[in-house]
């Protein structure tokens, strides 16, 4: 696989800058991958698409205001953007400076934070929140919503709200798990009313989400580590699921990724861990029969991952097909649900 081959190109106009005014007035595309065909559809409609018995799995992270802004004690301004919350009152972060603070070095953020740069590690930095016990409290009251780069507006209160799905429980993403984003409390539970059982899992998507691939050769390329925990609960679902000939359906790549981690030995395992899994064309997967996503930037490991789940050409159908008809692309953007071929392996 080289990376030209995950390329195509979008208009400007079509990266959704703002959310639909209502979670599931967005639209939906319906890809069955057995066919190639493709269907327009409003998102409200996925309740027809969706049988009774089958499970939805979705990521219940939590975005944090992970961006702060300040500078060094010594001058010059930074932009911090934590990454994950350590123990204490700890965590990783990118920092964005014109020269990269050394060890040791203090920067003051927000005009209220001193934070001590304990180490570089790779991409990220080790910070130390002086006089705090909360960084997440911290985070709450000093930081702003960490709003993908595409998008060019400053966050404002709406973001808060909408830059969030409604069933987010567990803070730690910098990013948010976007599928999930369409979906609100009355859809919800018309989906249960009719037999529909939902299910939850935890993935904190990581900045890396939005880092570009540098390798041609993406045998050459590293992933991003993402902390994710796959509950007992979550697997009893997917097992009475199946079992019952009903389907799985993940709820964006990242419960995806969480619940094909899980299921590495053959079997799905509940358990907490860190999933580094590159998914590209060839991949076989074992859990997920059903993905519902958004629409993934050029070049990117998501697209490779629904180019993977859906067929490569049949994504590339789809994209165009989009495209022509004017969806609206990537975080605010619309859906797109994938039908795979095969069904997934028993585990």
């Amino acid at each position: 696989m080289r990376l030209d081959d995950f390329n195509y190109a979008l208009p400007q106009e079509l990266i959704a800058q703002f959310p639909a005014p209502h979670r599931t007035t967005s639209r939906l595309l319906h890809l069955d991958s057995r066919t190639g065909a493709v269907s327009d559809r409003r998102f409200q409609e996925i309740v027809d698409l969706i049988a009774p018995g089958d499970v939805m799995v979705f990521n219940d992270t939590r975005v944090i205001k992970a961006r702060l802004t300040g500078r060094k004690k010594t001058g010059g301004r930074v932009e911090v953007l934590v990454e994950r919350v350590l123990a204490g009152n700890q965590a990783l972060a990118q920092i964005r400076a014109s020269h990269p603070p050394r060890e040791g070095g203090m920067l003051i953020l927000a005009d209220a934070i001193e934070a001590t740069v304990i180490e570089r590690r790779g991409e990220f930095f080790q910070l130390r929140f002086e006089n705090c016990s909360d960084v997440f409290g911290l985070l709450e009251r000093y930081g702003a919503v960490p709003l993908p780069p595409y998008i060019e507006h400053a966050p404002v209160a709406a973001d808060e709200e909408r830059y969030q799905t409604v069933y987010a429980r567990e803070p730690g993403a910098v990013a948010a798990p976007t599928a999930g984003l369409h979906f609100d409390e009355p859809l919800l539970a018309e989906l249960r009313r009719r037999g529909v059982e939902t299910a939850y899992l935890t993935l904190h998507v990581g900045a890396g989400t939005f880092q570009p691939v540098r390798v041609q050769n993406l045998a050459e390329h590293e992933m991003h580590g993402e902390w994710y925990h796959v509950s007992q609960e979550t697997v009893d679902a997917v097992r009475r699921a199946r079992a019952a000939g009903g389907r799985v359906l993940a709820v964006g790549t990242t419960s995806l990724r969480a619940l094909e981690t899980a299921a590495a030995s053959g079997e799905l395992k509940a358990g907490y861990g860190e999933t580094k899994l590159f998914v590209v064309p060839g991949y076989e997967f074992r859990i997920v029969e059903r993905l519902l996503t958004n629409f993934h930037l050029p070049k990117s490991t998501l697209l490779m991952l629904v180019s993977a789940f859906g067929g490569m050409d049949n994504i590339r159908h789809a994209y165009r097909h989009a495209i022509a008809k004017r969806y609206r692309f990537f975080s605010y953007g619309d859906a797109m649900l994938i039908e795979r071929q095969n069904r997934p392996r028993n585990s």
